[in-house]
Formats: C-alpha cells, structure tokens, sequence
C-alpha cells in the first residue's frame, strides 16, 4: 500500500483499539445506525434489584443449541442495575400496537407509569411478560461483556410465550414503522 493510501484509510489497525473518534465521525455513526431498521422489543427484569424495563432494538439471537440470545444495554440506564443485580430479563417483541408503550420505556417516565401502561404476567424467571407480545423470551443472563458505554448480556432462553397473529413493532431512520 502507498503512503498515498494508507494516508486516505479511516479504519485503523486491528492493533490499534478505537478509544477516541472526531465527534463527526461518531455523528455520522449515530446517523448511519439510525438507518439500520430493527425490531422494537421491551426488556423487563424484576427480582432483589427491582422492577425495571427499558426499550430496545440491540437484540439479535445468538444460538438454538442452547437457545440464547444477546441484549445490550446502556450502563448510565436507570435499568442497568436492576437488570445485572437480577440476572434474569424477559424480552417482549412488540406489535403494532405498542408505539405508545415503547416510547414510554424509552423514555424518562417513571417506572411506575410505564408498568401501569399495559398488562403483565410472568413465565419462569418473574420477569414481566407483556400481554399481547408478538413474541416474549423470559431469560437468564448467563455473560456480560463491556463494549464501549454498553454492557452486552448474553441470555438463555428458558421460557417463551408467543402470539400467532399482529405485526412488527420496529425503528427505523429515527421513526417507529409496522412491518
């Protein structure tokens, strides 16, 4: 490679860790993810750290053997907490009719008002399970890696409640859409 184009490449070297970027860059970043279309589910957790939730779209699978799957959540969320002292979290894949309860758990109501929104029920880990989910995964938080401001939590899967019908709840371009 010329120093020409080493001089014109933006990805640093696998040895070299991003620690610090230009505020641009991390706008551009922000901005580019905004256009990465994903699902909208609501995380809920309840046990000795208390009753939380919060809303998110950094939720993929991981594995069907065992069946698990990963959630990311911000340390400086007030569910943080609550969600790494319980070790467990049920996370309720919403339908089109949750707009209004995912902007309250995305949001800065208090945790009170955002329960009280809608009804819940539990499955095996005491997580709130929210009625009319398309799809509520109830886990247990087997790992936890740090990653930037986010802590990623790889969770087994021990219970699932699904419904057959409605559609998807998801964010996109920084808009709530139904797929």
């Amino acid at each position: 490679m010329s120093k020409t184009d080493a001089e014109a490449t933006s990805t640093p070297s696998p040895e070299t860790p991003v620690t610090a970027v230009s505020e641009e860059f991390r706008i551009g970043f922000r901005n580019a993810m905004s256009r990465l279309g994903a699902a909208v589910s609501i995380v809920t957790t309840d046990g000795p750290g208390g009753r939380a939730g919060f809303a998110a779209t950094a939720v993929c699978s991981v594995s069907d053997t065992p069946p698990s799957l990963l959630v990311c959540i911000n340390r400086n969320s007030s569910a943080y907490q609550p969600v790494t002292t319980n070790r467990v979290l049920c996370v309720n894949v919403t339908s089109d009719q949750h707009r209004a309860l995912s902007q309250l758990f995305g949001g800065k109501t208090p945790i009170d008002e955002r329960f009280a929104a809608a009804t819940w029920s539990t499955l095996e880990t005491a997580s709130p399970v929210l009625e009319g989910a398309l799809e509520s995964f109830d886990c247990r938080i087997r790992d936890i890696f740090q990653s930037g401001s986010h802590d990623i939590l790889v969770c087994d899967v021990v219970a699932l409640k699904d419904r057959s019908e409605g559609s998807s709840l998801i964010y996109f371009n920084r808009a709530y859409h139904t797929i």
